[in-house]
This record gives structure tokens, sequence and C-alpha cells, in this order.
């Protein structure tokens, strides 16, 4: 929690994907987080220090909910449905002309350098592999690749800052000049330090720069970007009996704590990305309740990534399969993620998951084609309406 007032929390009760047969191109609706997605409604929670009972309000109506408001919580309205709405700008990443733009869904290949990983422990654990497997993930399609040397799987122990160094720095200093958009996944200050001194440009922290007290001082100084991650407790711990009030209002109140601690530590807002940590202290319900809303999240303001990659969610839902054998799940996860907005996908499967979001993107641009085509037909055929009543010569 906060500890401090946040009158207004704005999501979308659900997010309208332009193939819903519902959806009508002349219904009114609002971009989610400025994208080509789009949403007829909201849920809109009004809180101080809980959360009070959420009423949902159509687009078409919200002009009346916000004159019903008053001064306070109209401004904070504004400002909710602003960074909901609006897009989030190209973050510049240090060694490279070209920033990290957010106009299209981005892939984030994981390379766990460690032994112990949930799904691959093991498979990339020397340098040579690691860098081999950086690479294929590259070609297949990755826009940025997650270097890590720590498992922080549900039971994990934590390894020594030296040895976690030891795995991942060589491997990052293999991809530096290859042209890879490289991020470390790591919550120890001194570890980030290493890495973004070898060539890495984003810090992927599971404890939002909770765990480590010098690492936002490394941050604001690095001015990098950095993926603030929720997660209740630690590894070794955080899947005994995971509870929560409401999951999706105390992890968005949470992130948006850590969010307003790093800029008021100096840290620049426009480097911040946020990543609600599916799996990571949270039960089978929590973990689909996160899932459903996740559009909420771009009330925050800034990008939003997620992780749902052969998660033992995914095996609860089937028939328990193993991690290695979750791919069917991961995808149709990912694209339920991509329906609400999501920014960053970090997977394991980076071709299938490519080829899953050229379809995906394939069939919604026809959709949204379909629907421009018939807004368009519709609004010829008003006009000739229009017309041929105006001229006073109508039969039968």
């Amino acid at each position: 929690m906060t500890g401090r007032e946040d009158p207004k929390q704005v999501r979308p009760d659900f997010l309208l994907n332009p193939l819903a047969p519902a959806l009508d191109a002349g219904s009114p609706s609002l971009a989610l987080a400025g994208g080509p997605l789009r949403f007829t409604h909201l849920s809109i929670t009004l809180f101080s220090a809980h959360a009070a009972p959420s009423m949902v309000v159509s687009a078409a109506e919200l002009g009346a909910y916000r004159e019903g408001l008053d001064g306070p919580q109209r401004a904070s309205f504004d400002h909710r449905l602003d960074l909901l709405t609006t897009a989030r700008p190209p973050m510049p990443l240090a060694g490279r002309s070209f920033p990290l733009a957010f106009h299209r869904p981005l892939i984030m290949g994981i390379v766990n350098v460690t032994p112990d990983s949930f799904s691959d422990g093991g498979k990339f654990y020397h340098v040579d592999q690691a860098i081999a497997q950086a690479h294929a993930l590259m070609a297949a399609g990755a826009d940025l690749v997650d270097i890590g040397g720590e498992s922080t799987r549900p039971g994990a122990k934590p390894v020594w800052p030296e040895e976690e160094r030891r795995r991942i720095i060589p491997v990052i200093e293999g991809l530096a000049g290859s042209g890879a958009v490289i991020s470390v996944d790591t919550r120890r200050a001194e570890v980030m330090a290493a890495a973004l001194q070898a060539g890495a440009q984003i810090i992927n922290d599971v404890s939002a720069l909770s765990y480590d007290d010098q690492s936002l001082d490394l941050v604001r100084e690095a001015d990098v970007p950095v993926i603030l991650m929720h997660a209740l407790g630690e590894p070794a711990t955080m899947q005994d009996d995971p509870r929560y009030g409401d999951v999706l209002f105390d992890v968005y109140r949470w992130l948006d704590a850590r969010i307003r601690l790093c800029i008021d530590h100096g840290i620049n807002a426009g480097r911040l990305l946020i990543d609600p940590g599916i799996g990571f202290g949270k039960s089978l319900r929590h973990n689909l309740d996160l899932i459903n809303g996740l559009a909420a999240f771009h009330a925050l303001g800034v990008p939003l990534l997620l992780g749902v990659s052969r998660k033992r969610f995914i095996g609860a839902l089937s028939r328990e399969e193993p991690a290695d054998q979750r791919l069917p799940g991961s995808l149709a996860a990912g694209l339920m993620g991509w329906s609400r907005g999501v920014h960053i996908l970090r997977v394991h499967d980076v071709g299938e998951t490519a080829q899953a979001l050229r379809v995906y993107q394939g069939l919604s641009d026809s959709a949204l084609l379909g629907l421009a085509m018939q807004s368009g037909i519709k609004d010829q055929q008003g006009r000739e309406s229009d017309s041929f009543q105006g001229n006073g010569t109508g039969t039968r």
C-alpha cells in the first residue's frame, strides 16, 4: 500500500479487441495507452485509504460522470484518464542511436545463465551456450534479451553477488557489440553496475529496487530504463499462502507507490517500466485476476511488461504439464496480454511468440480495416439518406 491518499483509480472494465463481435465502429470509445486497441467502458474505483465500490461508465457517459466529481477528484480523474489513453514515448538507450519504441508490441527473450531456473536451468549455464542462445533469440525475432544469473523461481535460494557477476558479465560482454538490446535481470546494485559497464542498457529488478538500498541511487545516476516488478516476499517463501485484500487493487497501488518513490528519488519518470509479477507471491486466482485486469496498469502511465512464459498457472489450468510443455498455454496467455495493451512480453520461445503475434496483428489489422470500411459505408448511407430526405421528393 502507498500510505497516502490517491482519490481515483481509473481502469477499463474490459478491453475491446477490434476483432470482438460486439465492437461497433460507430460506438464511442477511447484508445488504450495511445495504441490501436480501444475500450468503450471503464470500471471506476474511487479510493483514499481504502477502495470504494466500483461503478461502470461508458465512454459516452464519461463527461457526465466527470461533472459529478468535486474539484480535486476531477483533477485526479483527468490525470489518470490521460495516462490511461496516451501513448508511451520512446526510451533512449545507451550506445544506440535508436530508442526503445512502443508503437508495436516488443518481445523480450529470456537467457537464464543459472543451474536452477524453473524452466531451463542449466541449459545455458556456460558462457558460450548463453551467448549462442541470445543470438538465436534475436534471429528468431527478439527485440531485447534479458540476461539473468540468479534464479528467482519459487523456492529459489539466493546466490552470492560474486557468483552472479561471474555468470552474467562474460555473456553481456560477448553480446555488447552485436547490436542486441540487453537487459540485466538482477536485484543487486553492484551487479547492476557491473552489467551496465559490460554493455547492458536496461535493468530488470524483481524487487522494484527495494532489495538493495543502493539500487535507487545507482539507477538515478546511470539514467537507464528500469523495470519495476511486484513480488510478495522473497523467492524462497513467496508462494507460501500469499494473501491480498484485492490483488489487482493491492498490486496497482504498490507499483504506484514504487513509481512515486523512484521519481521522488530523482529517477527520470521516462525511464520506468512496470511488471505485475505473475507467479511471484500469487495464487492461481491472483494470477488470473491480474491477467484479466492488466489494462488497469496503463493508468500508471509507464510501459507495461508481462512475464507469463511457461509459468505454473498454465499447467494448473491444463493438465499439469511440466514447464517445457507449456508453449501453447504461454502463447494463449501472451495474446491475452497483448489484447490488453501490454508493451513487452518476456518469453522463452521467441520464434513461436513472434509468429503468434504476427498472425494476431494481421487478423486485428484486417478487422480494423473492415470496421473502418463499415463505418465509411454507414456515413455514406447517412449522407445519402439526409440528401434524399431533404429534397422533398420521397417515394413509397
